[in-house]
């Protein structure tokens, strides 16, 4: 019988020490994730998917009671490895964004004091200058994005861009006058920017998103006139999925 339980145990001996390989990978210490998500996720020449809420506020005497909000999605492709040297090294980015949600926030309708002035003679006449709520819908289909290098987690860039807004009314109100009369604007504006901003990863391929963007809206004399919003400064916050 000794010969026999030897045979067994030694069997079993055998057994257990061909699993201990696999029974100490089941209990290793899982492999640390990326430390550098925005260097690792930017060197794949990856796609961005985003969605973001933006805000902002005229600038200038004429324009600074305007406000201004909007809300939309963004698509972008970073199209190049790395280019240049020293604090401009980056790569170029391809975007887009749309927004529809669009609105600006003026002065509610009223009369104004217009000053004219014709052969020498100043004039002073009321005027009804429109005004309130605007909502409508723009796209900009040109961004040209330069991101810098990143750190860690910090992916920051620079841009410009253009794009168009569609209001229900012509915007801005008829601030513009000639001979007493209301200017003419259009539904239709123009929207040259620059802005700077930084994606934060908040793990590997996702990402927090802030921005400025100084911009331009102008009808391009679409209207009668041309009065615009010679300026606003915008401030966006979003959220980027990366393929």
């Amino acid at each position: 019988m000794l010969p026999g339980k030897l045979a067994t145990l030694c069997s079993l001996l055998a057994s257990a020490m061909l699993s201990l390989p696999a029974t100490a990978q089941t209990f290793q210490k899982p492999a640390p994730g990326n430390d550098k998500p925005a260097s690792a996720m930017l060197a794949t020449d990856p796609w961005e998917i985003g969605a973001f809420f933006q805000g902002g506020v005229g600038i200038g005497s004429d324009r600074s009671d305007f406000r201004f909000t909007s809300a939309g999605v963004r698509v972008g492709k970073v199209i190049t490895d790395q280019h240049l040297r020293g604090p401009l090294r980056g790569q170029f980015e391809y975007a887009g964004e749309l927004m529809p949600y669009w609105q600006a926030f003026t002065p509610a309708p009223h009369t104004q004091v217009i000053t004219t002035t014709n052969n020498g003679t100043t004039e002073y006449t009321y005027a009804p200058v429109g005004g309130g709520t605007y909502s409508g819908l723009s796209i900009t289909p040109i961004i040209l994005r330069w991101n810098l290098q990143t750190t860690a987690r910090f992916a920051p860039w620079i841009q410009g861009a253009g794009g168009l807004i569609w209001t229900n009314h012509k915007f801005p109100p008829d601030f513009m006058v000639q001979h007493g009369q209301p200017g003419g604007t259009s539904v239709f504006n123009f929207t040259p920017q620059f802005g700077v901003g930084f994606h934060y990863f908040i793990k590997d391929r996702r990402s927090i998103d802030f921005a400025a963007n100084a911009i331009h809206i102008s009808s391009a004399s679409l209207g009668d006139h041309n009065p615009g919003v010679n300026a606003s400064v915008q401030f966006q916050i979003g959220y980027t999925w990366w393929k």
